[in-house]
């Protein structure tokens, strides 16, 4: 009590002080006082903790030195013992600084044989650190005090929300959900055009583009043969390009490094060429040590500096990021075109290290309606072309140097143009199931067809039907990765087994397909479609085609025969939906809960992703995030341990003392709901584990979005009263608006 009315005595100013006024006797101070410069240093150098004062910051606490006088009547210590915050904590340093100057009476000022033993000095630093613990004590307690009569208090790290808050958050969005959806624009209910027409109104800002390459500061440099060399913009930006490299392994393939020199070397001078001859010799490392840096500091940017940054990224999109179509805005996808650096590829690419050029609006051919503003181009240059064609829906296009495709600027995949393509896409693959048999009935007996292309297609066709595989293209050698697909395979990609596995008429596949992902599959076929393969097979070495009178053109003519729009990739899109569809059927049980349900739809998943082998490398995390999973799961069982044993007490308790005590019956009941809530938190993350270490080398995301049809999924989950959050994230039930819109609980693909 004595103490918190010296508090109020104090004031404002001087009671928030007191401690902070005994925490400033820094040992600077100390050794001023004692008049020894030798002991300063000595002091400075020899600190062995820290204490924190009220503003949180450090003081170095510093341990006692060898040799210390008598303090001076003016030192901050004298003035601590008249501070009347605490006599207690006064009346304790005085009695140590009597042991103190009894003890130092006897050392002298200076070192002599009379110096302090060791057993005295132990003593006198054990009552110093005693003393330090007190006052960090008094410190604490009485900075609390403060706080509390001056009414401050600590900021929590969240503040806890009221249920009305909470309440209030859940009004809001539901509002703003409901508010995106009258905006909406609902395309799916208009007339569609006809003719080709896929727009009569269009309008843009034209693309994005990178800012200009900016010269390396003065102090960074580039060598060669450990000589700097100062090299022209041109070829110094591509320098760059490999410099921010250096630690990723792409940098160290032969092909890499052979195919990027041949490219550098085409923008140097000629001096720099003549100079400039051998990779090897070349030095990036100041270079990549001023990317690394500029990365690190990105990282560690402040929350105004980022604000600043996302505002400025925010004035980009609002610009180029949206365009008018039929007079409604839509969202652009990619609106910025893709700066310059070196191409990597996917797989062991044959091009990969050579450089990407940068694009110009010389290369950029500009696609909007005649009666629009035509986009401005950036000063000093223009458009190669203008032109008004509505039955296109890209709004600009350029040729990309490496592989002399098209690369183009679209629509969002929430469009409306992206939409009636995907709408288009799957109702024609659900007409492929009126038709599908009879289909199958025609290449069957094309097997034997006296036409070695008419068997060739046939076989061809079975593998697209059974195996998901996709129709492959023809490529120019060495224009790109050796991948295949079904119409280019050669003879070294499969091997045939009368006899395999327990099973006859084996077909084993091994070849690179998309994206150079590996297909290896071992498959037991018919036997006119193995007995045809191995007469394909006859006379030809490994690097042969298998179907060498076939190409896709030729099939996808033949299967436009056949069904109006019918072509290799909608068999594949056929093929996965109606996977998907017939899974959900046997694998959904209505009864499961959730997490159950929801394991249901991704095994039917993937069963699919397998089908169209969308295989993926295990993620650099996996090991670490199911150990993090399975401790979590071990945590909750150790739980479920004690939750169960705390309700089989209260039952005995209850029990014990009869009906007649109903708080013991509440008890047992808020038991039960709690061993109850602890069984569905286990199985929840037990669920988890599964669909995780089953998900490890597949990739879901690419069959769900663009070879599923949505409407399979949406009609499951009002079937089985899963929320459709659980299954599409907020882009994806944009980009499927109009599926979850139109779609009835009885929907069959």
């Amino acid at each position: 009590m004595g103490r918190e009315k010296d508090v109020k005595r104090d004031g404002d100013g001087k009671a928030k002080h007191k401690v902070a006024k005994m925490k400033r006797l820094s040992d600077y101070e100390r050794a001023g006082a004692l008049g020894d410069a030798n002991s300063l240093m000595s002091s400075a150098k020899s600190t062995n903790a820290t204490e924190k004062t009220e503003n949180g910051k450090s003081l170095k606490k510093v341990k006692t030195p060898k040799t210390e006088t008598l303090e001076s009547a003016g030192s901050p210590r004298e003035s601590l013992k008249q501070e009347p915050e605490d006599d207690d904590f006064a009346a304790k340093e005085k009695g140590l600084k009597r042991k103190r100057i009894k003890d130092e009476s006897i050392e002298g000022p200076s070192h002599s044989a009379a110096s302090p033993t060791s057993k005295q000095k132990n003593k006198r630093h054990g009552q110093e650190e005693e003393n330090d613990r007190k006052a960090r004590k008094r410190q604490k307690k009485t900075k609390k005090t403060v706080k509390k009569e001056e009414g401050e208090h600590p900021v929590s790290k969240k503040t806890k929300r009221t249920k009305g808050d909470i309440e209030e958050a859940r009004e809001l969005k539901i509002k703003k959900k409901e508010e995106e959806e009258q905006s909406r624009w609902r395309w799916w209910e208009e007339e569609k055009y006809k003719d080709g027409v896929k727009w009569k109104f269009l309008e843009h800002n034209g693309p994005y583009f990178p800012s200009e390459y900016q010269p390396l500061p003065d102090n960074v440099h580039f060598y060669y043969d450990g000589k700097k060399v100062k090299l022209r913009p041109a070829s110094e930006e591509v320098a760059f390009f490999f410099a921010q490299m250096l630690d990723h392994e792409y940098t160290t393939k032969k092909v890499f490094r052979e195919n990027y020199f041949k490219d550098w070397r085409k923008e140097m001078t000629h001096e720099e060429r003549s100079l400039i001859k051998d990779i090897d010799k070349c030095d990036f490392g100041e270079i990549h040590s001023m990317h690394k840096a500029k990365v690190e500091a990105r990282k560690t940017m402040t929350k105004e500096e980022k604000l600043v940054l996302k505002e400025a990224n925010q004035k980009v999109v609002d610009e180029y990021g949206y365009c008018l179509l039929d007079h409604h805005k839509e969202r652009i996808g990619n609106f910025k075109i893709e700066p310059p650096g070196l191409f990597r590829g996917r797989g062991e690419h044959p091009k990969q290290g050579m450089l990407k050029k940068r694009i110009q609006p010389e290369d950029v051919i500009i696609n909007c309606s005649k009666e629009a503003r035509i986009p401005v181009p950036p000063a000093g240059h223009r458009w190669k072309e203008v032109r008004h064609d509505d039955s296109v829906t890209w709004l600009a296009s350029w040729t990309e140097n490496i592989q002399g495709s098209i690369k183009y600027i679209m629509l969002n995949a929430n469009s409306k143009l992206k939409g009636e393509k995907d709408w288009e896409k799957y109702e024609i693959a659900r007409k492929l199931k009126l038709c599908v048999d009879d289909i199958r009935n025609q290449y069957s007996q094309d097997l034997k067809s006296k036409q070695m292309v008419t068997r060739q297609r046939a076989v061809a066709l079975y593998f697209i039907d059974k195996l998901a595989l996709r129709a492959g293209n023809e490529k120019e050698e060495g224009e790109s990765a050796d991948t295949v697909g079904c119409c280019s395979l050669r003879v070294e990609h499969i091997t045939l087994h009368e006899k395999l596995e327990g099973n006859e008429c084996v077909v084993e596949f091994d070849f690179l397909g998309k994206d150079s992902i590996r297909y290896y599959n071992k498959v037991p076929v018919i036997t006119k479609v193995f007995k045809n393969l191995k007469l394909f097979l006859e006379n030809k070495r490994p690097g042969d085609d298998l179907f060498d009178r076939l190409n896709t053109g030729m099939l996808n003519k033949h299967l436009g025969s056949l069904m109006t729009g019918l072509s290799a990739k909608v068999f594949r899109t056929y093929n996965a939906s109606i996977t998907l569809q017939q899974q959900l059927k046997v694998l959904t049980n209505k009864s499961d809960n959730e997490p159950e349900k929801l394991l249901s739809y991704n095994r039917a998943n993937r069963a699919v992703a397998i089908l169209c082998n969308h295989q993926r490398a295990p993620p650099k995390t996996f090991d670490q995030s199911m150990a993090n999973l399975q401790a979590k799961i071990d945590a909750r069982k150790e739980t479920l341990g004690l939750t169960k044993t705390e309700l089989k007490q209260a039952k005995k308790e209850a029990k014990t003392r009869g009906s007649a005590d109903p708080k013991m019956q509440t008890l047992v009941e808020r038991k039960k709901a709690a061993v109850t809530r602890c069984e569905e938190q286990l199985l929840k993350l037990e669920i988890q584990a599964t669909d995780r270490e089953e998900n490890k080398q597949i990739a879901l995301g690419t069959s769900k979005l663009n070879y599923l049809d949505p409407r399979i999924s949406v009609a499951w989950c009002k079937n089985t009263e899963v929320p459709i959050e659980k299954i599409y994230n907020k882009s994806q039930r944009d980009k499927f608006a109009w599926a979850i819109d139109m779609t009835e609980d009885d929907f069959e693909f």
